[in-house]
């Protein structure tokens, strides 16, 4: 029997809750994000996280653990091999990763890759190395400008990113670009999870700014998910944020882009207005992308804050029906060392207005309770090869 007609899963991109079993063999030993964010700053004003229970997961400097949250929460371990943002979506809808996406954050791009880009485009290739995407742009976008080159480059994620001026590049012609970076990297030893596209403006040093229209070219996950298995039931599945994008349009009945974290809530809070049947699965990149890999505690201390306000009004638009998990794809400590991804543990809090109890449940061994979840409650079968359990039980 269906508990909930509406179901709303928001990932807040990145945000861990403490290292893993395995997590020093991925050189994350002693990874927390979000206590290491809590203590990094003075004040860290969250009270709808608070109430859901967020301090009772890890230790939070300024925040005191409630005695009666009003979710149940526990920590989800990732099972999958890795820790970037397709191989935790992936498994939170079923699928377990057991070979990591290729990286070339050390070396760039090998020489027989670029070479075939070029021919291929047309473009000769600039940057070629692992960089962040402001100073990357603003080491070589005036070249791009006046040559017509084409800055590729990656991070420590599993991506090669194409960098394209709106007005001289062109955003058509860095599509084009794009989707030949794609069928390259199609081949195994080359294969990476996402060519992105990164259309900027400006003219000069001190100008650039990169620009809502960029597009991820993802790989199509290598099975059936939970997301298959509610739309081919006739039920709704709205993506907010890069979903779509992760997903490469899988199981999606609708897609809304955000610009930023903050619209990403805020469409969550407009589609809660509306009359839907189904999930609505919400990714918000800018805790990992803006904070986590630029190291910065403090600015990623304040998005959770700017969520948190939303958070508020998004309770209080919750019916008796709905069901609110609030989850993670990764962590990205900012306080450690590098600019990767960290290997964590990742929080899992629902919460409806019809609960009549509360409180911790058992740690589990993979994401992919979230989506066994969903997909119980709406009477979906898993398609096969799945992982996963459902926690719906539990949720009373």
């Amino acid at each position: 029997m269906q508990k909930y007609n509406r179901v709303f899963v928001v990932v807040m991109d990145s945000l861990g809750v403490g290292e893993m079993m395995d997590s020093a063999e991925y050189g994350d030993a002693g990874v927390n994000t979000l206590e290491h964010i809590s203590q990094s700053v003075d004040t860290f004003e969250i009270p709808n996280l608070r109430k859901l229970g967020i301090a009772n997961l890890c230790s939070l400097k300024q925040v005191k653990p409630v005695e009666k949250p009003l979710s149940y929460f526990a920590k989800l371990n990732e099972r999958s091999c890795g820790k970037d943002t397709m191989t935790g979506h992936w498994e939170m809808m079923g699928l377990e990763g057991k070979k990591p996406f290729q990286t070339f954050t050390d070396t760039g791009f090998p020489p027989e890759l670029i070479r075939e880009l070029e021919e291929r485009t047309g473009h000769k290739v600039i940057g070629n190395k692992s960089a962040s995407g402001t100073e990357i742009l603003e080491e070589l976008a005036e070249e791009e400008i006046a040559t017509g080159h084409m800055i590729v480059y990656t991070s420590a994620d599993s991506v090669l990113q194409i960098c394209g001026n709106e007005e001289t590049f062109g955003l058509d012609e860095l599509y084009r670009c794009c989707e030949i970076a794609r069928d390259i990297t199609m081949k195994d030893e080359w294969k990476v999870g996402r060519v992105i596209a990164r259309p900027y403006v400006g003219k000069k040093r001190g100008e650039f700014k990169r620009t809502s229209n960029r597009h991820d070219y993802a790989l199509k996950p290598f099975g059936k998910t939970a997301l298959d298995a509610l739309k081919e039931g006739g039920l709704d599945v709205i993506s907010i944020g890069k979903i779509k994008d992760i997903f490469d349009g899988e199981g999606i009945t609708r897609a809304l882009k955000s610009q930023s974290s903050v619209h990403g809530m805020e469409q969550t809070i407009e589609v809660a207005k509306e009359e839907f049947h189904g999930l609505c699965f919400v990714n918000l990149v800018d805790f990992d992308a803006l904070w986590g890999h630029r190291r910065n505690p403090q600015g990623y201390a304040q998005e959770i804050e700017k969520f948190d306000r939303n958070l508020g009004v998004l309770l209080e638009l919750l019916k008796e029906d709905d069901l609110l998990i609030i989850t993670a794809d990764h962590g990205n400590d900012p306080t450690y060392t590098g600019t990767d991804h960290t290997r964590e543990k990742v929080p899992f809090l629902a919460y409806s207005p019809s609960m009549q109890g509360s409180g911790v449940l058992p740690e589990t061994d993979t994401f992919a309770v979230i989506g066994a979840t969903v997909a119980d409650n709406f009477g979906a079968a898993m398609p096969e090869g799945t992982i996963g359990y459902s926690l719906l039980e539990e949720l009373v």
